[in-house]
């Protein structure tokens, strides 16, 4: 089955496709949102289930996403024609690291980092596409304990939480909130990932328990997620 089909499928229990819960979600949208009428691109958008929030939460905003993935991107336009928003959603089939377009007022890029080569990569290709006194809400995970060797060689080359953060200041960023996905919001996420892949294609069981088989014995132990609302450093 297709890479993108597989993605699908696994967040159709859990559309946000981060560890984040819904009430987490809704606050960091929230504090990156202080326009009513906000242009938000969001790079490696997904299914848009950040955009489609963030329209919710903001009636008179306008959202616009890039990805790669098509089959993502159907399901972004099926779910603005559903929940009425479709007038207000753009999205681009397109490698998010080579999108350009007008500022934006919000720039997302949660759990999506790796399309532009990590961390500081993502921001610099945000920094060019956002309007002055814009934010960006950036997710990336972290090491919480030190990591084996099998979970850098399943997730990659991780800094720890203050590390990252201080990456981050260092790159000209200042945080204005910031969340530290829960124990729960990380299981939740595994779990959802896992089972709704099964429940919903049986054939790809054995991918299912790989993944999950993964997480338990690979990472669960030592990987966090954060999620940053940033603005960048006044030039003077």
């Amino acid at each position: 089955m297709d890479r993108d089909l597989i993605s699908r499928l696994a967040h159709a229990d859990h559309p946000v496709a981060a560890p984040l819960g819904d009430e987490s979600v809704t606050r960091l949208l929230a504090r990156g949102l202080p326009r009513l009428d906000a242009r938000i691109l969001d790079l490696g958008c997904g299914g848009g289930e950040w955009l489609l929030r963030a329209l919710e939460l903001r009636p008179q905003a306008r959202g616009e996403g890039v990805d790669l993935s098509a089959v993502a991107l159907e399901h972004a336009r099926r779910e603005a024609e559903r929940r009425g928003l479709a007038d207000r959603l753009t999205v681009h089939h397109l490698d998010a690291a080579e999108f350009t377009g007008p500022p934006a007022d919000l720039v997302l890029c949660v759990g999506s980092t790796h399309a532009f080569g990590g961390l500081l990569p993502a921001l610099a290709a945000a920094r060019k596409l956002l309007a002055p006194g814009g934010r960006v809400i950036v997710g990336d995970g972290y090491w919480e304990q030190e990591p084996s060797a099998e979970a850098v060689e399943l997730l990659g080359d991780l800094a720890d939480l203050p590390t990252t953060v201080d990456m981050v200041t260092a790159d000209g960023w200042v945080p204005v909130y910031g969340h530290l996905s829960t124990r729960h919001e990380l299981d939740d996420y595994e779990w959802n990932w896992s089972g709704s892949l099964a429940e919903r294609a049986p054939d790809q069981l054995a991918t299912a328990t790989e993944h999950r088989d993964e997480w338990l014995r690979g990472y669960r132990h030592c990987f966090g997620f954060l999620t940053l609302v940033l603005t960048p450093v006044a030039r003077r």
